[in-house]
C-alpha cells in the first residue's frame, strides 16, 4: 500500500495525474482488506484528490466524501480535504457548495494555504457572476502572497483582481490603477518569461480600459519583447494590434503605422481576416490623421474587403464611412457620397 501511495505521489509531482489515479486505486483496493479505517480514508482521499487533478469532479466526490475523520482522530489534514471537496464542487459548477467547503478550509488551513483557498473562492464568485466579491478574494490572496513573499502568485492574483474590478464597475479607476501598478512592480522579479509576458499583456489591457494609454503601450511592448519564439503567432499578432491601437489613442500616429502594418501582415498570414480588417482600419485612420488620404482610402478598401470576407457588418459600415471621408478629402465628392450611402 505504501509503495503504491509513494508511486502515486511521485506521478502527481511529475504531472501525470492519470498514472497517480491508477496507483491510488490499487492502494485503496489493498487497504480494503485491512482492519484500519484510517488507512482506507487516507487512500480514498489520495484517489479523490487525484481525480480532482484529472478533471473528474463527480468521481472525486465519490471518494472524498468517505474521508471525514472519526471522533477523536487527528484533524490535521481537514483543510486539504475541505479544499479538495470544494474544488470538486467547483468542477461540477456547483459554486455555492464549493464556496461552503472553501470557507471551511479557510478556517483551518495555514496562512499560505489560505491564499490558495481565497483564489479558488474568487473563481467561484466569477462563476456566479459576482466580480466584486471575486476581486476582494483575489486581493486578499495577493496580500498574503506578497507577505510570503511569493511574487509570481501575488502578481497572478493581482492581475485577476484588476480584471474582476474592471468587470464589476464597482471600483474607482484610481483603485484599479493602483492594483495594476502593484502587479507591474512585481513582474520584473518573475523568472518565468512566459508568465511575465502574459501578465504584461493583461496589465496593458487593463490600462487600455482605464484609458491610460502610455502605460498600456509600455506594457504591450514589454510583453512583445518577452514572447521569444511564438509557436503559433496569434498572441504576437494581438499584441501588435493592441500596440498600434494604443499609439493611435496617444495620437502618435507615425509610430502607430509600423505596428499596424506588422499586425495586419501577421493576421493575414494566420488567416484572421476580421482582425486583419481591424488593423487595416486602424492603419487607415492613422494615415488620415497624418494627412495621407490616398493611403487612408487604400487601407479602408483593404479593411472593407476583409470585413466582407469575415461577415463583419459593423466593420463594413465603419470602413465605408472611412472611405467616404477619405474620398471627400481627395476631392471626389461623388465617390464619397456613394460610400456614405453604402454605409447607411
Amino acid at each position: 500500500i505504501e509503495g503504491f501511495m509513494r508511486a502515486g505521489h511521485r506521478a502527481l509531482a511529475l504531472g501525470d495525474a492519470r498514472e497517480a489515479v491508477g496507483c491510488f486505486r490499487k492502494a485503496l483496493l489493498l487497504a480494503g482488506g485491512t482492519a484500519s479505517p484510517r488507512l482506507r480514508r487516507v487512500c480514498a482521499f489520495n484517489l479523490g484528490a487525484a481525480y480532482v487533478e484529472t478533471g473528474k469532479p463527480k468521481k472525486a466526490l465519490e471518494f472524498l466524501l468517505q474521508c471525514q475523520p472519526s471522533e477523536g482522530e487527528s484533524r490535521e489534514h481537514l483543510g486539504e480535504l475541505y479544499f479538495n471537496i470544494g474544488a470538486a464542487h467547483e468542477g461540477l459548477r456547483d459554486f455555492p457548495k464549493a464556496l461552503e467547503y472553501f470557507g471551511k478550509a479557510d478556517g483551518v488551513v495555514q496562512a499560505g494555504s489560505r491564499a490558495g483557498t481565497r483564489v479558488q473562492m474568487g473563481c467561484c464568485y466569477l462563476g456566479m457572476r459576482d466580480p466584486a466579491r471575486a476581486a476582494r478574494c483575489f486581493l486578499d490572496a495577493a496580500q498574503t502572497y506578497e507577505a510570503a513573499p511569493s511574487p509570481e502568485a501575488a502578481a497572478v492574483a493581482l492581475s485577476r483582481a484588476s480584471g474582476s474590478m474592471l468587470q464589476s464597475r464597482g471600483f474607482k479607476a484610481t483603485e484599479i490603477a493602483g492594483v495594476l501598478a502593484r502587479c507591474r512592480s512585481l513582474c520584473d522579479s518573475i523568472p518565468d518569461a512566459a508568465l511575465q509576458g502574459k501578465l504584461y499583456t493583461d496589465i496593458g489591457l487593463g490600462y487600455s480600459q482605464l484609458h491610460i494609454f502610455s502605460l498600456a503601450a509600455e506594457s504591450f511592448e514589454r510583453a512583445l519583447a518577452l514572447r521569444g519564439a511564438d509557436p503559433d503567432g496569434h498572441g504576437e499578432a494581438a499584441l501588435l494590434q493592441n500596440l498600434g491601437a494604443a499609439h493611435n489613442a496617444l495620437r502618435s500616429f507615425g509610430t502607430a503605422l509600423g505596428w499596424h502594418r506588422r499586425a495586419a501582415a501577421l493576421h493575414g498570414a494566420l488567416g484572421n481576416r476580421r482582425a486583419q480588417g481591424q488593423c487595416f482600419g486602424n492603419l487607415a485612420y492613422a494615415c488620415s490623421r497624418l494627412g495621407n488620404h490616398e493611403a487612408a482610402a487604400e487601407n479602408y478598401l483593404h479593411a472593407l474587403q476583409a470585413f466582407r470576407d469575415s461577415g463583419d457588418v459593423q466593420g463594413q459600415w465603419q470602413a465605408c464611412e472611412g472611405l467616404g471621408t477619405a474620398c471627400f478629402h481627395l476631392g471626389d465628392p461623388h465617390k464619397a457620397i456613394g460610400h456614405y450611402k453604402e454605409a447607411l
